[in-house]
Protein backbone atom coordinates (compact mmCIF):
# COMPACT_ATOMS: atom_id res chain seq x y z
CA UNK A 1 0.00 0.00 0.00
CA UNK A 2 2.97 2.21 1.26
CA UNK A 3 4.80 1.18 -1.69
CA UNK A 4 1.66 2.03 -4.82
CA UNK A 5 0.82 5.44 -2.34
CA UNK A 6 4.63 6.68 -3.33
CA UNK A 7 4.59 5.72 -6.80
CA UNK A 8 1.59 7.98 -7.35
CA UNK A 9 3.58 10.91 -5.52
CA UNK A 10 6.17 10.36 -7.51
CA UNK A 11 4.56 10.35 -11.24
CA UNK A 12 2.13 13.19 -10.19
CA UNK A 13 5.31 15.21 -8.82
CA UNK A 14 6.98 14.32 -12.69
CA UNK A 15 3.56 15.15 -14.84
CA UNK A 16 2.99 18.37 -12.59
CA UNK A 17 6.58 19.97 -13.04
CA UNK A 18 5.66 18.68 -17.23
CA UNK A 19 2.44 20.26 -17.67
CA UNK A 20 3.26 23.69 -15.95
CA UNK A 21 6.54 23.79 -17.73
CA UNK A 22 4.53 23.70 -20.91
CA UNK A 23 2.03 26.15 -20.27
CA UNK A 24 2.09 29.08 -22.42
CA UNK A 25 1.02 32.56 -20.55
CA UNK A 26 2.62 35.05 -22.38
CA UNK A 27 1.30 38.65 -21.60
CA UNK A 28 -0.69 41.32 -24.58
CA UNK A 29 0.21 44.86 -25.16
CA UNK A 30 -3.21 45.68 -23.99
CA UNK A 31 -3.07 43.43 -21.00
CA UNK A 32 0.18 45.47 -20.00
CA UNK A 33 -1.56 48.78 -20.48
CA UNK A 34 -4.48 47.96 -18.21
CA UNK A 35 -4.31 49.86 -14.77
CA UNK A 36 -2.82 47.87 -11.89
CA UNK A 37 -5.61 45.38 -10.05
CA UNK A 38 -5.30 46.82 -6.66
CA UNK A 39 -6.70 43.53 -5.57
CA UNK A 40 -5.18 40.24 -5.45
CA UNK A 41 -6.97 36.64 -5.58
CA UNK A 42 -6.06 33.27 -5.49
CA UNK A 43 -8.37 30.12 -5.95
CA UNK A 44 -6.41 26.95 -4.36
CA UNK A 45 -8.38 23.28 -4.50
CA UNK A 46 -6.57 20.63 -2.88
CA UNK A 47 -7.75 16.43 -2.88
CA UNK A 48 -7.24 14.11 -0.67
CA UNK A 49 -6.72 11.13 -0.91
CA UNK A 50 -7.26 9.49 2.52
CA UNK A 51 -7.69 5.83 3.49
CA UNK A 52 -10.56 3.97 4.74
CA UNK A 53 -12.85 6.30 2.45
CA UNK A 54 -12.26 9.40 3.78
CA UNK A 55 -11.09 10.89 0.43
CA UNK A 56 -12.38 14.81 -0.30
CA UNK A 57 -11.87 17.67 -2.18
CA UNK A 58 -11.06 21.24 0.02
CA UNK A 59 -11.04 24.65 -2.08
CA UNK A 60 -10.06 28.00 -0.49
CA UNK A 61 -10.51 31.64 -1.69
CA UNK A 62 -8.39 34.24 -0.74
CA UNK A 63 -8.51 37.92 -1.36
CA UNK A 64 -6.29 40.59 -0.68
CA UNK A 65 -6.49 44.92 -0.64
CA UNK A 66 -3.79 46.28 0.71
CA UNK A 67 -3.70 45.18 4.68
CA UNK A 68 -7.15 43.47 4.33
CA UNK A 69 -7.48 39.67 3.56
CA UNK A 70 -10.67 38.06 3.59
CA UNK A 71 -10.83 34.09 3.02
CA UNK A 72 -13.27 31.49 2.29
CA UNK A 73 -12.53 27.47 3.15
CA UNK A 74 -14.50 24.50 2.94
CA UNK A 75 -14.07 20.80 4.28
CA UNK A 76 -10.51 22.65 5.88
CA UNK A 77 -11.78 22.24 9.95
CA UNK A 78 -14.08 19.51 9.11
CA UNK A 79 -15.89 17.80 6.16
CA UNK A 80 -18.97 19.49 5.09
CA UNK A 81 -18.03 22.58 7.04
CA UNK A 82 -16.97 25.84 5.73
CA UNK A 83 -15.35 29.02 7.70
CA UNK A 84 -15.36 32.96 6.93
CA UNK A 85 -12.17 34.77 7.76
CA UNK A 86 -10.99 38.41 7.87
CA UNK A 87 -7.73 39.60 8.59
CA UNK A 88 -4.76 42.10 8.36
CA UNK A 89 -1.82 42.01 6.32
CA UNK A 90 1.50 42.84 8.22
CA UNK A 91 5.21 42.70 6.53
CA UNK A 92 8.91 43.73 7.85
CA UNK A 93 12.11 43.35 6.51
CA UNK A 94 14.06 42.99 3.83
CA UNK A 95 16.49 40.19 3.83
CA UNK A 96 14.46 38.43 6.09
CA UNK A 97 11.40 38.76 5.29
CA UNK A 98 8.74 38.43 8.20
CA UNK A 99 4.58 38.49 6.54
CA UNK A 100 2.11 37.62 9.05
CA UNK A 101 -1.93 38.07 9.09
CA UNK A 102 -3.78 37.53 12.37
CA UNK A 103 -7.53 37.26 11.20
CA UNK A 104 -10.99 36.16 12.92
CA UNK A 105 -13.14 33.23 11.37
CA UNK A 106 -16.32 32.00 11.86
CA UNK A 107 -17.13 28.69 11.48
CA UNK A 108 -20.66 26.48 10.44
CA UNK A 109 -21.62 23.00 9.22
CA UNK A 110 -20.72 20.00 11.05
CA UNK A 111 -18.35 22.11 13.08
CA UNK A 112 -19.94 25.10 14.49
CA UNK A 113 -17.41 28.24 16.36
CA UNK A 114 -15.39 30.73 16.21
CA UNK A 115 -11.69 30.97 15.72
CA UNK A 116 -8.62 33.13 15.77
CA UNK A 117 -5.72 32.51 13.19
CA UNK A 118 -2.95 33.42 12.29
CA UNK A 119 -0.79 33.03 9.18
CA UNK A 120 2.54 33.28 8.86
CA UNK A 121 5.89 33.51 6.16
CA UNK A 122 9.25 33.72 6.56
CA UNK A 123 11.51 34.29 3.47
CA UNK A 124 15.15 34.45 3.57
CA UNK A 125 16.74 33.97 0.26
CA UNK A 126 15.47 30.20 -1.07
CA UNK A 127 14.28 29.37 2.20
CA UNK A 128 10.77 30.00 3.29
CA UNK A 129 9.03 28.84 6.37
CA UNK A 130 5.08 28.99 6.45
CA UNK A 131 2.56 28.64 9.07
CA UNK A 132 -1.42 28.44 8.73
CA UNK A 133 -2.87 27.91 12.26
CA UNK A 134 -6.26 28.62 14.24
CA UNK A 135 -8.40 27.12 17.47
CA UNK A 136 -11.41 26.62 16.91
CA UNK A 137 -13.75 27.93 19.92
CA UNK A 138 -16.94 25.42 20.00
CA UNK A 139 -19.84 26.84 20.45
CA UNK A 140 -21.73 24.21 20.65
CA UNK A 141 -19.96 21.74 23.17
CA UNK A 142 -16.24 22.84 24.88
CA UNK A 143 -14.91 18.92 23.89
CA UNK A 144 -15.28 20.30 20.49
CA UNK A 145 -12.05 22.60 20.73
CA UNK A 146 -9.19 21.65 19.00
CA UNK A 147 -6.40 23.51 17.60
CA UNK A 148 -4.85 22.91 13.73
CA UNK A 149 -1.94 23.45 11.89
CA UNK A 150 -0.41 23.31 8.39
CA UNK A 151 3.50 24.07 9.05
CA UNK A 152 6.08 23.51 6.10
CA UNK A 153 9.51 24.80 5.39
CA UNK A 154 10.82 24.44 1.69
CA UNK A 155 13.83 25.28 0.04
CA UNK A 156 13.32 26.98 -3.87
CA UNK A 157 16.86 26.14 -5.77
CA UNK A 158 14.67 27.53 -8.92
CA UNK A 159 11.89 30.11 -9.08
CA UNK A 160 9.61 27.23 -10.52
CA UNK A 161 10.49 24.93 -7.97
CA UNK A 162 10.19 23.91 -4.07
CA UNK A 163 11.17 20.94 -1.91
CA UNK A 164 10.70 20.54 1.37
CA UNK A 165 9.06 18.95 4.59
CA UNK A 166 5.23 19.71 5.68
CA UNK A 167 3.47 19.27 9.63
CA UNK A 168 -0.07 19.42 9.87
CA UNK A 169 -2.87 18.86 12.67
CA UNK A 170 -6.27 18.47 11.66
CA UNK A 171 -9.41 16.36 12.23
CA UNK A 172 -11.00 16.77 9.04
CA UNK A 173 -9.86 12.92 8.53
CA UNK A 174 -9.05 10.65 11.08
CA UNK A 175 -5.26 8.60 10.45
CA UNK A 176 -3.10 6.57 13.83
CA UNK A 177 -1.10 9.82 14.00
CA UNK A 178 -2.14 12.96 16.35
CA UNK A 179 0.35 14.49 14.28
CA UNK A 180 0.96 14.28 10.52
CA UNK A 181 4.47 14.52 9.02
CA UNK A 182 5.25 14.39 5.21
CA UNK A 183 7.38 15.73 2.08
CA UNK A 184 6.30 18.08 -0.67
CA UNK A 185 7.08 19.36 -3.75
CA UNK A 186 5.79 22.62 -5.31
CA UNK A 187 5.59 23.57 -8.98
CA UNK A 188 5.12 26.89 -10.42
CA UNK A 189 4.77 29.00 -13.78
CA UNK A 190 2.83 31.74 -14.23
CA UNK A 191 0.05 32.05 -12.04
CA UNK A 192 -0.31 28.24 -11.96
CA UNK A 193 0.77 26.48 -8.77
CA UNK A 194 0.75 22.50 -8.58
CA UNK A 195 1.54 21.00 -4.50
CA UNK A 196 1.91 17.15 -3.90
CA UNK A 197 2.37 16.61 -0.22
CA UNK A 198 2.82 12.85 0.90
CA UNK A 199 2.12 12.28 4.87
CA UNK A 200 2.94 9.46 6.95
CA UNK A 201 4.79 7.53 4.71
CA UNK A 202 6.72 4.46 7.02
CA UNK A 203 4.52 5.21 9.63
CA UNK A 204 0.67 5.04 8.67
CA UNK A 205 -1.02 4.27 5.63
CA UNK A 206 -0.09 7.31 3.38
CA UNK A 207 -2.03 10.41 2.84
CA UNK A 208 -1.53 11.92 -0.12
CA UNK A 209 -2.64 15.59 -1.38
CA UNK A 210 -2.98 17.11 -4.28
CA UNK A 211 -3.02 21.18 -4.66
CA UNK A 212 -3.66 23.15 -7.38
CA UNK A 213 -3.88 27.02 -7.18
CA UNK A 214 -3.90 29.83 -9.53
CA UNK A 215 -3.77 33.28 -8.86
CA UNK A 216 -4.83 36.56 -10.52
Amino acid sequence: MAARHIGVFIVAAICGGQLLAQTDASKTAASAAAPANPWAFNLSVSGYDVPNGQSYVSPTFTADHDTLHLEARYDYEEQRTGSLWAGYNLSAGKKLVLEATPMIGGVFGNVTGIAPGLELTLTYKKVQLFSANEYIFDTTRKAGNFFYTWTQLTYSPVPWFAAGYVVQRTRAYQTALNVQRGLLVEFSRKKVTFTTQAFNIGEADPVLVFSLGYSF
